[in-house]
Protein backbone atom coordinates (compact mmCIF):
# COMPACT_ATOMS: atom_id res chain seq x y z
CA UNK A 1 0.00 0.00 0.00
CA UNK A 2 0.96 3.58 -0.33
CA UNK A 3 0.70 6.14 2.07
CA UNK A 4 1.32 10.21 1.98
CA UNK A 5 1.44 12.62 4.08
CA UNK A 6 -2.50 14.43 4.70
CA UNK A 7 -3.70 17.43 6.57
CA UNK A 8 -7.59 18.73 6.60
CA UNK A 9 -7.45 22.38 6.72
CA UNK A 10 -10.26 24.60 7.00
CA UNK A 11 -9.86 28.23 4.74
CA UNK A 12 -10.90 31.43 5.49
CA UNK A 13 -12.33 30.01 9.09
CA UNK A 14 -12.97 33.02 11.57
CA UNK A 15 -13.51 32.37 15.44
CA UNK A 16 -16.74 32.12 14.95
CA UNK A 17 -17.23 30.67 11.00
CA UNK A 18 -15.67 27.43 9.88
CA UNK A 19 -14.63 28.29 7.02
CA UNK A 20 -14.54 25.97 3.65
CA UNK A 21 -12.63 22.50 4.12
CA UNK A 22 -9.98 21.07 1.66
CA UNK A 23 -7.43 18.30 1.99
CA UNK A 24 -3.91 18.55 1.69
CA UNK A 25 -1.75 15.41 0.52
CA UNK A 26 2.06 16.32 0.39
CA UNK A 27 4.41 14.12 -1.87
CA UNK A 28 8.02 13.98 -2.80
CA UNK A 29 7.08 13.70 -6.65
CA UNK A 30 4.41 13.81 -8.56
CA UNK A 31 5.92 10.55 -9.64
CA UNK A 32 5.15 8.93 -6.22
CA UNK A 33 1.11 9.06 -7.53
CA UNK A 34 -1.18 8.34 -10.43
CA UNK A 35 -4.41 10.52 -11.93
CA UNK A 36 -6.81 7.74 -10.82
CA UNK A 37 -5.10 7.14 -7.31
CA UNK A 38 -6.17 11.05 -7.03
CA UNK A 39 -8.94 10.77 -8.28
CA UNK A 40 -9.88 7.90 -5.55
CA UNK A 41 -8.51 10.22 -2.92
CA UNK A 42 -10.76 13.06 -3.75
CA UNK A 43 -13.94 10.64 -4.22
CA UNK A 44 -12.93 8.60 -1.20
CA UNK A 45 -13.01 12.43 0.99
CA UNK A 46 -16.25 13.24 -0.97
CA UNK A 47 -18.80 15.03 1.59
CA UNK A 48 -15.52 15.61 3.71
CA UNK A 49 -13.79 17.84 2.18
CA UNK A 50 -14.87 20.31 -1.10
CA UNK A 51 -11.62 19.66 -2.77
CA UNK A 52 -7.84 17.80 -2.85
CA UNK A 53 -4.95 19.99 -3.25
CA UNK A 54 -1.49 17.35 -4.08
CA UNK A 55 1.45 19.65 -3.91
CA UNK A 56 5.10 18.36 -4.41
CA UNK A 57 7.94 20.92 -4.62
CA UNK A 58 10.03 21.40 -7.95
CA UNK A 59 12.62 23.51 -6.46
CA UNK A 60 13.53 25.90 -3.27
CA UNK A 61 10.17 28.14 -3.06
CA UNK A 62 8.53 26.79 -5.79
CA UNK A 63 5.69 24.05 -6.19
CA UNK A 64 3.38 21.85 -8.58
CA UNK A 65 0.05 21.89 -7.20
CA UNK A 66 -3.14 20.02 -8.59
CA UNK A 67 -6.59 19.74 -7.35
CA UNK A 68 -9.36 17.35 -7.46
CA UNK A 69 -13.18 17.37 -6.42
CA UNK A 70 -15.14 14.34 -6.04
CA UNK A 71 -16.07 14.36 -9.74
CA UNK A 72 -12.90 15.54 -11.35
CA UNK A 73 -9.54 17.56 -12.28
CA UNK A 74 -10.16 20.60 -10.78
CA UNK A 75 -8.32 23.34 -12.90
CA UNK A 76 -8.07 26.01 -9.84
CA UNK A 77 -8.74 26.09 -6.25
CA UNK A 78 -8.47 29.09 -4.55
CA UNK A 79 -9.58 27.86 -0.77
CA UNK A 80 -7.34 24.65 -1.08
CA UNK A 81 -4.08 27.33 -2.64
CA UNK A 82 -4.96 29.48 0.69
CA UNK A 83 -5.15 26.47 2.63
CA UNK A 84 -1.98 24.85 1.48
CA UNK A 85 0.25 28.12 0.92
CA UNK A 86 -0.93 29.05 4.71
CA UNK A 87 0.41 25.68 6.11
CA UNK A 88 3.39 26.08 4.55
CA UNK A 89 4.09 29.21 5.68
CA UNK A 90 3.19 27.88 8.85
CA UNK A 91 5.66 25.20 9.31
CA UNK A 92 8.61 26.27 7.22
CA UNK A 93 10.42 28.69 8.93
CA UNK A 94 12.60 28.91 5.41
CA UNK A 95 9.78 29.21 2.86
CA UNK A 96 8.17 32.07 5.75
CA UNK A 97 10.80 34.35 5.29
CA UNK A 98 10.92 34.61 1.35
CA UNK A 99 9.14 37.41 0.12
CA UNK A 100 6.49 35.16 -2.15
CA UNK A 101 6.77 31.39 -3.26
CA UNK A 102 5.40 29.85 -6.47
CA UNK A 103 2.79 27.86 -7.21
CA UNK A 104 2.76 25.92 -10.51
CA UNK A 105 -0.81 25.09 -11.38
CA UNK A 106 -2.64 24.21 -14.60
CA UNK A 107 -3.77 28.00 -14.82
CA UNK A 108 -0.44 29.47 -14.71
CA UNK A 109 2.34 30.08 -11.81
CA UNK A 110 0.72 32.03 -9.17
CA UNK A 111 2.75 34.25 -6.82
CA UNK A 112 2.18 33.63 -2.97
CA UNK A 113 2.58 36.10 -0.81
CA UNK A 114 3.32 36.05 2.83
CA UNK A 115 1.29 39.03 4.68
CA UNK A 116 0.95 39.21 8.69
CA UNK A 117 -0.30 36.36 8.88
CA UNK A 118 -2.65 36.02 6.23
CA UNK A 119 -1.80 34.49 2.67
CA UNK A 120 -2.37 36.35 -1.00
CA UNK A 121 -2.41 34.43 -3.69
CA UNK A 122 -2.19 36.15 -7.24
CA UNK A 123 -5.50 35.14 -9.01
CA UNK A 124 -4.99 33.78 -12.70
CA UNK A 125 -5.59 36.59 -15.69
CA UNK A 126 -9.53 37.04 -16.64
CA UNK A 127 -11.17 36.10 -19.63
CA UNK A 128 -14.37 37.84 -19.93
CA UNK A 129 -17.41 36.51 -21.60
CA UNK A 130 -20.84 38.27 -22.12
CA UNK A 131 -23.91 35.99 -20.64
CA UNK A 132 -26.39 34.88 -23.41
CA UNK A 133 -28.47 33.58 -20.49
CA UNK A 134 -32.08 34.52 -19.88
CA UNK A 135 -32.22 36.09 -16.70
CA UNK A 136 -35.54 34.15 -16.18
CA UNK A 137 -33.65 30.86 -16.69
CA UNK A 138 -30.97 32.10 -13.83
CA UNK A 139 -33.74 32.89 -11.36
CA UNK A 140 -35.47 29.48 -12.18
CA UNK A 141 -32.26 27.52 -11.75
CA UNK A 142 -31.53 29.60 -8.40
CA UNK A 143 -34.84 29.19 -6.95
CA UNK A 144 -35.30 33.31 -6.45
CA UNK A 145 -37.53 35.55 -8.27
CA UNK A 146 -36.48 38.23 -10.73
CA UNK A 147 -37.56 40.95 -8.37
CA UNK A 148 -34.60 40.53 -6.38
CA UNK A 149 -31.85 41.06 -9.14
CA UNK A 150 -30.39 44.49 -8.98
CA UNK A 151 -31.18 46.21 -12.42
CA UNK A 152 -28.07 48.35 -11.79
CA UNK A 153 -25.56 46.05 -12.36
CA UNK A 154 -25.36 43.44 -15.65
CA UNK A 155 -24.48 39.82 -15.31
CA UNK A 156 -21.77 38.48 -16.73
CA UNK A 157 -19.23 35.65 -16.73
CA UNK A 158 -15.39 35.72 -15.72
CA UNK A 159 -13.16 33.02 -15.83
CA UNK A 160 -10.35 33.64 -13.16
CA UNK A 161 -9.47 29.86 -12.83
CA UNK A 162 -13.13 28.23 -13.36
CA UNK A 163 -15.96 29.59 -15.42
CA UNK A 164 -18.47 31.81 -13.27
CA UNK A 165 -21.16 33.54 -13.61
CA UNK A 166 -21.62 36.75 -11.95
CA UNK A 167 -25.20 37.43 -10.49
CA UNK A 168 -25.78 41.01 -8.55
CA UNK A 169 -28.93 40.69 -5.97
CA UNK A 170 -30.13 43.73 -4.18
CA UNK A 171 -29.41 43.23 -0.95
CA UNK A 172 -27.86 40.59 1.55
CA UNK A 173 -30.88 39.17 2.87
CA UNK A 174 -32.15 38.29 -0.72
CA UNK A 175 -27.85 36.45 -0.76
CA UNK A 176 -28.52 34.24 2.57
CA UNK A 177 -31.76 33.24 1.78
CA UNK A 178 -30.77 31.58 -1.10
CA UNK A 179 -31.50 27.46 -1.08
CA UNK A 180 -31.28 26.43 -4.82
CA UNK A 181 -31.68 22.51 -5.76
CA UNK A 182 -28.25 20.62 -6.43
CA UNK A 183 -29.43 18.93 -9.45
CA UNK A 184 -31.32 21.99 -10.58
CA UNK A 185 -28.45 23.70 -10.62
CA UNK A 186 -26.09 21.32 -11.85
CA UNK A 187 -27.83 20.52 -15.02
CA UNK A 188 -28.14 24.59 -15.76
CA UNK A 189 -24.06 24.62 -15.38
CA UNK A 190 -23.93 22.07 -17.58
CA UNK A 191 -26.06 22.85 -20.18
CA UNK A 192 -24.20 26.46 -20.69
CA UNK A 193 -20.84 25.56 -19.56
CA UNK A 194 -20.33 27.16 -16.13
CA UNK A 195 -18.42 25.77 -13.51
CA UNK A 196 -19.05 28.26 -10.78
CA UNK A 197 -21.76 30.84 -9.83
CA UNK A 198 -21.26 33.93 -8.14
CA UNK A 199 -24.52 35.20 -5.94
CA UNK A 200 -23.59 39.16 -4.32
CA UNK A 201 -24.65 42.06 -3.27
CA UNK A 202 -23.10 45.10 -2.21
CA UNK A 203 -25.13 45.89 0.74
CA UNK A 204 -23.62 43.71 3.66
CA UNK A 205 -24.67 42.74 7.36
CA UNK A 206 -21.36 44.48 8.67
CA UNK A 207 -20.45 47.86 7.71
CA UNK A 208 -16.77 46.54 7.48
CA UNK A 209 -17.30 44.79 4.48
CA UNK A 210 -17.72 45.74 1.16
CA UNK A 211 -19.52 42.66 -0.23
CA UNK A 212 -22.00 39.62 0.56
CA UNK A 213 -21.34 36.66 -2.07
CA UNK A 214 -22.56 32.73 -2.03
CA UNK A 215 -20.84 30.53 -4.48
CA UNK A 216 -22.33 27.37 -6.37
CA UNK A 217 -20.18 24.89 -7.92
CA UNK A 218 -22.22 21.90 -8.25
CA UNK A 219 -20.18 20.77 -11.32
CA UNK A 220 -17.80 19.77 -9.05
CA UNK A 221 -19.99 17.63 -6.88
CA UNK A 222 -21.00 19.41 -3.95
CA UNK A 223 -23.34 22.43 -3.75
CA UNK A 224 -21.70 25.50 -1.80
CA UNK A 225 -18.06 26.86 -1.19
CA UNK A 226 -19.36 29.05 1.73
CA UNK A 227 -15.17 30.36 0.93
CA UNK A 228 -14.33 31.09 -2.04
CA UNK A 229 -10.56 32.50 -3.49
CA UNK A 230 -11.81 31.54 -7.51
CA UNK A 231 -15.43 32.67 -7.32
CA UNK A 232 -14.28 35.75 -5.67
CA UNK A 233 -11.42 37.10 -7.50
CA UNK A 234 -13.73 36.36 -10.60
CA UNK A 235 -16.27 38.69 -8.95
CA UNK A 236 -13.63 41.84 -8.10
CA UNK A 237 -12.12 41.00 -11.76
CA UNK A 238 -15.90 41.96 -13.07
CA UNK A 239 -16.47 44.50 -10.81
CA UNK A 240 -13.48 46.49 -11.80
CA UNK A 241 -13.95 45.89 -15.56
CA UNK A 242 -17.62 47.63 -14.71
CA UNK A 243 -16.07 50.42 -12.96
CA UNK A 244 -17.09 49.85 -9.40
CA UNK A 245 -13.99 48.68 -7.88
CA UNK A 246 -10.73 50.88 -8.32
CA UNK A 247 -8.16 47.96 -7.09
CA UNK A 248 -7.97 48.95 -3.69
CA UNK A 249 -8.27 46.47 -0.38
CA UNK A 250 -11.62 45.24 0.70
CA UNK A 251 -13.19 42.29 2.59
CA UNK A 252 -15.73 40.06 1.77
CA UNK A 253 -18.29 38.23 3.74
CA UNK A 254 -19.60 34.53 2.36
CA UNK A 255 -21.45 32.26 3.25
CA UNK A 256 -25.76 31.65 4.31
CA UNK A 257 -25.00 32.73 8.35
CA UNK A 258 -25.76 36.29 8.46
CA UNK A 259 -23.85 37.41 12.09
CA UNK A 260 -21.06 34.96 11.26
CA UNK A 261 -19.50 34.89 8.08
CA UNK A 262 -16.22 33.71 6.53
CA UNK A 263 -13.98 36.30 5.42
CA UNK A 264 -12.58 37.19 2.75
CA UNK A 265 -9.69 39.28 1.70
CA UNK A 266 -9.14 41.11 -1.74
CA UNK A 267 -6.68 43.35 -2.66
CA UNK A 268 -4.74 43.69 -6.74
CA UNK A 269 -1.03 44.68 -7.58
CA UNK A 270 -0.55 46.16 -10.80
CA UNK A 271 -0.34 43.89 -13.98
CA UNK A 272 1.60 43.85 -17.58
CA UNK A 273 -0.59 42.07 -18.87
CA UNK A 274 -4.16 42.65 -17.53
CA UNK A 275 -3.81 45.85 -16.35
CA UNK A 276 -4.72 44.86 -12.97
CA UNK A 277 -4.38 41.50 -11.09
CA UNK A 278 -6.66 40.79 -8.43
CA UNK A 279 -5.09 39.13 -5.23
CA UNK A 280 -7.06 37.11 -2.38
CA UNK A 281 -6.13 36.27 0.67
CA UNK A 282 -7.00 34.69 4.32
CA UNK A 283 -5.81 32.07 6.70
CA UNK A 284 -6.50 28.25 7.63
CA UNK A 285 -7.41 25.90 10.78
CA UNK A 286 -5.14 22.50 10.94
CA UNK A 287 -7.55 19.91 11.77
CA UNK A 288 -5.91 16.97 10.80
CA UNK A 289 -2.12 15.88 10.45
CA UNK A 290 -1.44 12.24 9.79
CA UNK A 291 -1.16 9.78 6.75
CA UNK A 292 -3.63 8.75 3.95
CA UNK A 293 -3.09 5.21 2.73
CA UNK A 294 -4.51 3.92 -0.14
Amino acid sequence: MKNYTFKKLDAFATGTSGGNPAAAVYLDSFDAITEGEMQRIARELKGFVSEVGFIAPTMPGNFRLRYFSSEKEVQFCGHATIAIAHDLVSHDPDLAQLPRILFHTNKGTLPVENRDGAVFIHAPVPVFTESRIPSSEICAALGFSSDAIEPGIEIGIVNAGNQTLCVPLKNENDVVSLAPDYSTLQTFCRRHELDVITIFSERTALPENRLRTRVFAAPFGYLEDPATGSGNAALAYYLHRLGRWDGSPFRIEQNADLANPNIVLVDSVPDAECGLRVIFGGGAILRIDGRYWI
